[in-house]
This record gives C-alpha cells, sequence and structure tokens, in this order.
C-alpha cells in the first residue's frame, strides 16, 4: 500500500508509537497540536535554508566574483533540481515513501529558505505537467516580471523614503 492512505496511516502510526496517553491528552486539540509541530518544522526548515543559501551563495561569490550573481543563480538552479527531485521521489507513486510533515519540512521549509524560486519552479512544472499550459505559461512570464517590477517600485519606495 503505497498511496495517501498508507502515509496518512504511517504518520499516526508514528505517533501513537510515541505513547497513547500522550495522544488521548491532545485528541480534542490534535489538529491545532499538529499545525503547531508542522508550523515549527517547517520554521527550522526555513532557517537551515537560508543559512544554506548564504553559505552556497557566497562560496560561489568569493570563488568566481561578483560583477554577475553567480551565487544567487547557482542557488535557484540547484534548489529546482532539488525540489523537483525531491518531490516526485516523494509523491503518492514515487520511489519513496515520506510523511506529509517531513514533505512539508523539506519543500516548504528547507528549500522555501534556500531559494524561493524552487516553489516557482515546481508549481510552474505542476501546472504544465496538468496540462495547465496557459497558467504554466502565465506563471513563467508574470512571476519574474511582476517581482521585478515589485523590486523596482519597493527600490523608489525606498529612495523618495530616504529624501524626506
Amino acid at each position: 500500500m503505497r498511496g495517501p492512505a498508507a502515509r496518512a496511516a504511517g504518520a499516526r502510526g508514528e505517533f501513537q508509537a510515541a505513547g497513547a496517553g500522550a495522544r488521548r491528552r491532545c485528541a480534542r486539540n490534535e489538529p491545532v497540536f499538529d499545525a503547531m509541530w508542522n508550523a515549527l518544522w517547517i520554521f527550522l526548515g526555513g532557517g537551515l535554508g537560508s543559512l544554506a543559501r548564504w553559505g552556497v551563495s557566497g562560496f560561489v561569490a568569493e570563488r568566481v566574483g561578483q560583477t554577475f550573481p553567480w551565487g544567487t543563480l547557482v542557488v535557484n538552479v540547484s534548489g529546482s533540481f532539488v525540489i523537483g527531485l525531491f518531490a516526485t521521489l516523494t509523491e503518492p507513486d514515487g520511489r519513496w515513501l515520506a510523511p506529509a510533515s517531513f514533505r512539508q519540512f523539506f519543500m516548504l521549509g528547507l528549500c522555501g529558505g534556500y531559494t524561493t524560486f524552487s516553489s516557482f519552479s515546481l508549481q510552474t512544472l505542476n501546472l504544465a505537467r496538468e496540462g495547465e499550459w496557459l497558467h504554466a505559461g502565465a506563471n513563467a512570464v508574470l512571476s519574474p516580471a511582476l517581482c521585478l517590477l515589485a523590486v523596482w517600485l519597493g527600490h523608489l519606495a525606498a529612495r523618495a523614503l530616504n529624501q524626506t
């Protein structure tokens, strides 16, 4: 059994193995309790991903130079590769069975902290795989264009605030 039901059963089994008494004590607040633990794991993953981004981009910049943002490019490309690899290996038909909480820690936390470009890339790929070519194309064009526009507008707003 390898589908979502097996994942859910495995996740419940792991939690129960930690102590059936603890499960009974928090059964009334279980959704809140689970959400808090997920948030904590995503938070920790995000911190680790951010440290990895700082380390990798700094390492690349020291070796190659800073006339072009090679460090950021390496982080974005490697993060996109890693999230694509992990998401496919751990999806319901994938080779590895991973609890949803670990997938969230890794993809939302670690990869999201390492580079949000990886999330954008995975979402665009999923749209294309589902045959949503218009949405995939719109996301591929609008996300970078609007983000560049937003960063420019933020720059202009900050310059205006600096002058007052």
